[in-house]
């Protein structure tokens, strides 16, 4: 049987238009097969049939009590969790949740083309990538760096865009273990056209599949 994952896409805040993409590109980026919801309910029973819960660009308070709870505990024994882009502006007020993803969203210049630098070649998320990967999105800022928490595998360049806020140490995706379980996120995912890109595809599945424990090379 193909592993499973759960895509959660619900919001509360702002709503992005590439939620349907990235729903229909994760569906279609490996071996597993993928339940979507937007209902906090999914999130209240047993997960353990998961091999990952994903958060596409949810926002807001998007977790039941009951479902903070059984998302943690899912976590802590074994289970994975990636995150991608706006995941990181969801659940301000749960504390585990900020250090489950590994940092929060704090704001983000105009859409625009920049440059994100490979830091972590060995990781399955981002071996394929060109050493300076040029792709277009938002480059959000984080409230804090995450960077001594968590294995950083690609920063932004902010000299290759305007607006940065964060710095020469600007980092935008990573990964960790939780507890018995894994976590990746990546801020990257903002336009539907993100979607269809080979290299983004290519780093998500990878990110995906090092979260679900799915390819233990790269570990």
């Amino acid at each position: 049987m193909a592993p499973r994952l759960l895509l959660y896409t619900r919001t509360t805040a702002y709503r992005h238009d590439s939620i349907p993409a990235a729903v229909a590109a994760v569906r279609t980026l490996g071996d597993f097969e993928a339940d979507a919801t937007e209902d906090p309910a999914a999130l209240e029973g047993p997960l353990d049939r998961y091999a990952a819960v994903v958060f596409l660009s949810t926002s807001g308070e998007v977790l039941t009590p009951a479902g903070r709870e059984r998302l943690a505990a899912y976590v802590e024994a074994g289970g994975g969790f990636a995150g991608v882009h706006a995941a990181a502006c969801t659940e301000y007020e749960w504390p585990y949740y900020g250090e489950l993803l590994g940092a929060r969203f704090a704001r983000h210049p105009e859409f625009q083309p920049g440059r994100a630098v490979v830091e972590d070649r060995e990781h399955p998320a981002t071996r394929h990538l060109p050493a300076v990967w040029d792709f277009t999105d938002e480059w959000y800022d984080f409230h804090a760096n995450p960077r001594g928490t968590v294995r950083v595998l690609l920063r932004a360049d902010e000299s290759s865009y305007e607006g940065g806020g964060m710095g020469d140490d600007h980092p935008l995706a990573w990964c960790h273990e939780r507890g018995g379980g894994r976590s990746f996120y990546t801020a990257l995912g903002h336009a539907a056209e993100a979607y269809e890109d080979p290299d983004f595809r290519a780093h998500l599945r990878g990110g995906i599949n090092w979260a679900a424990g799915l390819g233990e090379s790269g570990r």
